[in-house]
């Protein structure tokens, strides 16, 4: 199934334009999650609560496309899943889209979204670590040189936010997000074979649909049925988040990678934090430094030369 039928572009839309268009926008609207869950604090509401309100409005979308891939599988247009793949889609589901995501919103808490958003795009640098710990893959030089060039960006957004804010809260924060970052990549690293075999789209399908549910019952454990009831501001920007910020982007990052190819759209990834560094600044008056402006451009040239290391090897 293509995502989207070529025939049906306009002439002077090709679909490399339309790949680049869609990375981009789906990186913006990605990355503009630390906005609305910042806009949403505002509410004194709890993380708990904030993450299962997200789930709650993006289960429908994920369930239906759930239960469209499980209508080809019965069909025989794909493979039915084993009991083991079934059970590796729901441990993947509660890790890199459960667990992963909770920590973030807790550490959002905390610390800036341009700090967040910078220490979750060091991702690919800790797949490196892991995969050359786990995997016994070696690091080269160039792997090496990305990955002190985007800690050193992070350091700086760090003692900035840390200058401002309120001390061990920012240190806490932070090392919230960055075990957010740590349960994502160890999520990516593992799903790399099963992907292969159950498809990318049914493998999104099924760990949102466990994730979203996993939140909502955490929510009933944590809260009586009466925290359901939240000012219309919670509800406004929870469905903003759900659709606009989670099942959005995961569609518009699922076209791109098939029309221009995962190495360029992950490049084109890194439209995220540069958009987040000024939509904290209009949105949440998050100021907008020099330290800010340095950290940031260190990250970008980390992933930007890591990113190119990688597309290098695949060539040869």
């Amino acid at each position: 199934m293509k995502p989207l039928a070529q025939s049906r572009l306009p002439a002077f839309v090709s679909p490399r334009t339309l790949g680049f268009l869609l990375a981009t926008l789906g990186a913006v609207l990605f990355a503009g999650k630390a906005i609305v869950v910042k806009l949403t604090y505002r509410y004194d509401i709890d993380a708990v609560t904030l993450i299962a309100f997200r789930m709650l409005f993006s289960l429908p979308f994920f369930a239906f496309m759930a239960w469209k891939e499980s209508r080809r599988a019965a069909r025989g247009e794909l493979p039915v899943l084993t009991a083991r793949e079934r059970v590796e889609l729901c441990l993947l589901g509660l890790l890199g889209y459960y667990i992963s995501s909770f920590l973030d919103f807790l550490g959002l808490q905390y610390v800036s979204a341009n700090l967040e958003r910078l220490i979750l795009f060091l991702s690919p640098t800790l797949v490196v670590l892991i995969s050359a710990w786990w995997l016994k893959r070696a690091i080269s030089p160039r792997q090496w040189f990305a990955m002190i060039v985007s800690y050193l960006g992070v350091v700086l957004v760090f003692f900035q936010d840390l200058s401002q804010g309120a001390g061990s809260n920012v240190a806490l924060g932070a090392m919230f997000v960055f075990g957010s970052a740590l349960t994502y990549s160890i999520y990516l690293i593992c799903s790399g074979e099963l992907v292969k075999r159950v498809g990318a789209t049914r493998l999104v399908a099924y760990a949102m649909s466990v994730s979203c549910i996993a939140c909502i019952v955490q929510f009933f454990v944590v809260h009586p049925p009466s925290m359901l009831s939240q000012p219309l501001g919670v509800y406004g920007y929870s469905f903003v988040h759900a659709t606009l910020n989670t099942v959005a982007p995961v569609f518009m990052l699922m076209w791109a990678v098939a029309l221009i190819g995962a190495p360029t759209a992950s490049l084109l990834g890194m439209a995220g934090p540069v958009s987040v560094l000024f939509l904290a600044a209009w949105l949440l008056d998050e100021p907008i430094t020099l330290w800010q402006l340095a950290g940031t451009a260190l990250v970008l040239c980390g992933i930007f030369a890591l990113a190119g290391g990688k597309r290098k090897e695949a060539k040869q």
